[in-house]
């Protein structure tokens, strides 16, 4: 907390803080697998739950089938070009020995050789009767192949119309079902803000404070990991409507609780400057000063200043004299740092300057 704190008892807090990490983390993870598991309990819904369910099943039907032609269409083409591809090399090859023999004869003109040409000429049409079938059946084939393609890109055109018709019920089912996700979400989150919210008023301080804390922390997590993040935005305005509430709500009670915090200043800095000093904690005085400011008014003091007895801002004494001694010291010391003798836990603040013993008379603010 601060210099006052013995080195044991910040450990000791540093110890406890971490607990109360700790405790945060294991609630972290149970209260994340428990959020996680809450869209379970709604029923996944795709946009075929929305379909006609007497239309789409032929549509599907009738899908599968062009493609089932398409592909076997297609398979047969492959063939069918193979085959034509074989037959146009074969004519080829024939056509070329058949030029080049026919050169041979004109060059002998050997009569003997009429039948031969007569028989080549004939191999040479049956060839090319054989490549005009297998062109045939390619043409074939790719006509059967286109009509298999447009049967199915209408079936597919079918399809996607049911679909667009189904398509804006199935967006209102699942903005209604993540809107009933969200309210089990916040169901579970806002009960924890409640508790969590008495727990920072009234048990923040109190002997179990590191559980009471990590329960605080477990319960902000929740809200703003695993609750903002969900709400559902139609167009923004919940989002934005949500952010002006909470905006307003803990802007509301900062405003209130710098009010309060300032009507509680005004009403210390009227008492009698001992019952200020014996209504603060000595520990959180400890650690004002250590700052440089006043522990009752909290604004700023040069307290190195050997002439700043009292707080020029509420007229808190700040320094006195030991009774024992006469040093000075501060007035919020138990001990005295020179001769070790208690504080009085009756004297009064002295004016600068003035002797050690002589307290002001009880119920008599210091001069």
């Amino acid at each position: 907390m601060g210099k006052a704190l013995r080195w044991s008892e910040k450990w000791f807090r540093r110890g406890l803080w971490l607990v109360a990490f700790v405790f945060a983390w294991f609630l972290v993870g149970l209260g994340s697998t428990i959020v996680g598991d809450l869209p379970r309990v709604e029923q996944a819904q795709g946009l075929d739950d929305f379909l006609d369910p007497q239309r789409a099943p032929q549509v599907r039907q009738d899908i599968a089938a062009a493609q089932r032609a398409a592909r076997t269409a297609q398979d047969t083409l492959d063939q069918a070009q193979l085959r034509h591809q074989a037959a146009t090399a074969n004519q080829r090859a024939a056509r070329d020995s058949f030029d080049n023999w026919l050169g041979t004869r004109q060059v002998t003109q050997r009569p003997e050789q009429d039948e031969e040409l007569i028989n080549r000429t004939r191999q040479l049409e049956s060839l090319r009767q054989a490549e005009r079938e297998a062109l045939a059946a390619v043409e074939t084939q790719q006509q059967a192949a286109l009509d298999a393609q447009q049967a199915e890109q209408r079936a597919q055109d079918q399809m996607l119309a049911l679909e667009e018709g189904a398509r804006d019920a199935y967006v209102s089912a699942q903005r209604a079902q993540e809107l009933r996700v969200f309210l089990y979400r916040l169901a579970l989150t806002l009960p924890l803000l409640v508790v969590a919210g008495w727990l920072f008023a009234k048990q923040r301080k109190s002997t179990y404070w590191p559980f009471v804390w990590g329960f605080i922390f477990f319960a902000l997590f929740a809200f703003f990991v695993e609750l903002v993040p969900y709400l559902p935005s139609y167009g923004g305005y919940v989002r934005y409507i949500v952010g002006i509430v909470l905006t307003v709500v803990g802007g509301r009670y900062a405003i209130q609780a710098l009010q309060r915090y300032l009507a509680r200043q005004q009403q210390a800095e009227a008492l009698p400057d001992r019952l200020r000093r014996q209504e603060l904690d000595y520990d959180l005085a400890q650690t004002r000063l250590a700052k440089g400011v006043c522990p009752g008014c909290e604004r700023g003091v040069d307290l190195k200043d050997p002439k700043n007895d009292f707080c020029p801002h509420c007229g808190m004494g700040l320094h006195n004299h030991c009774t024992a001694c006469n040093a000075r010291k501060s007035a919020f010391a138990r001990y005295c740092y020179a001769c070790g003798e208690p504080a009085a836990r009756a004297e009064a603040v002295e004016a600068p300057g003035a002797a050690a013993a002589q307290p002001v008379a009880p119920g008599v603010a210091p001069g």
